[in-house]
């Protein structure tokens, strides 16, 4: 089917000039739609691969947006989404495939900070996110990956792929799984939280990368938070713990030599005074958990690459056989450097945490 049928199904009325393929993502096909007069439009193609069912997932990302653009501060905070002729969240087409429109927004989109003030902005853009959405009923959002950060949950998909070693790579790997299943205890306690009522149950984005927040080409302040696709029951401590554990090492994820990679306090004081600044919300047993939640979240993707990396590749893309071993590497690197450091991490939170008293 032509994209021009597609942008048709949309409550659009004026004719489409040109579309082209837009942006990085690795999830869903996205385009940048031009109308005659100028409008612009992102159709995405939704991958249903990943997200099961794309009506249900739309429902989430729709009442968030809504609930955000109510209870913000009167900027616009959230993407605005165009329905179908019929008023639906999503278009199916006649081959089963789903699509969804949305408003473009002009901004800049980075993958990694070029000052500190990008890295506190999308602290706080991340932090006002979970503000803004601590009167939202969570328990009516759809899962649309269950389990997602369930840690001990990913250990037993782990112990599975060590249990079948399915693509022959286990003695390969025998000094990362040693290193792994050492910390599976300590991987625990934030889901033991969870489960005890500790730590409440918040409307978390569970994808806090920088590249998900849209900043202001000119000022540099966030306009709004990206990719709502994830969006779930969770805990702060997620949305805090996977920014830092992106955002605040000093090597890349894929990076080769593991010794380059370690948590640089500095930023991680940058992205905690945006994120407990933003969201006052947040409980003295949250705030305590932020730590823990670093580590707990640089730990579970780890061991997730881990795991596909025994089983095959079959999960995360890759460019070669052992992509997802040195992934494993410097995930397990970064989670033991906040073993040492944490006491430093716990100390800078509560020097933030009384200035702000």
């Amino acid at each position: 089917m032509q994209l021009n049928e597609i942008i048709s199904a949309f409550a659009v009325k004026e004719t489409i000039v040109r579309h082209e393929n837009f942006g990085g993502g690795h999830i869903n096909s996205t385009f940048k739609v031009t109308a005659e007069s100028g409008r612009k439009y992102i159709l995405q193609r939704i991958n249903q691969n990943v997200f099961s069912d794309p009506v249900a997932l739309m429902g989430n990302v729709r009442a968030v947006s809504e609930y955000i653009r109510c209870h913000s501060d009167g900027e616009r905070r959230s993407l605005e989404f165009v329905p179908t002729a019929q008023g639906g969240v999503c278009y199916q087409d006649e081959e089963g495939v789903y699509w969804r429109l949305y408003r473009y927004v002009d901004g800049l989109c980075l993958d990694v900070p070029e000052c500190d003030e990008d890295f506190y902005q999308s602290a706080v853009a991340f932090g006002q996110f979970l503000e803004w959405l601590k009167g939202f009923p969570v328990e009516t959002l759809y899962e649309p990956i269950p389990n997602f950060h369930n840690t001990p949950y990913r250990y037993r998909q782990l112990k599975e792929a060590i249990e079948k070693n399915g693509a022959g790579r286990c003695e390969s790997a025998r000094r990362e799984i040693e290193i792994a299943l050492k910390l599976e205890e300590a991987a625990g306690v934030l889901q033991a939280m969870r489960e005890s009522g500790v730590l409440p149950l918040r409307v978390t984005h569970n994808d806090t990368k920088l590249n998900n927040v849209l900043l202001d080409p000119h000022t540099r302040q966030y306009i709004c938070v990206l990719d709502l696709d994830t969006v779930m029951p969770g805990l702060s401590a997620y949305d805090f713990g996977d920014a830092i554990r992106f955002g605040a090492a000093t090597a890349a994820e894929d990076e080769q030599d593991a010794s380059k990679m370690r948590l640089d306090l500095h930023l991680f004081e940058v992205f905690a005074r945006g994120f407990i600044q933003a969201a006052p919300s947040l409980t003295k047993e949250e705030i305590q958990a932020l730590p823990l939640g670093a580590f707990t979240m640089t730990l579970e993707v780890g061991i997730r690459f881990l795991a596909d990396y025994l089983n095959g590749d079959v999960y995360f893309k890759t460019a070669y056989p052992e992509h997802n071993l040195v992934r494993t590497r410097t995930q397990l690197t970064l989670a033991n450097d906040m073993i040492v450091k944490r006491k430093e991490m716990e100390r800078i939170i509560a020097e933030i945490v009384a200035e702000l008293q």
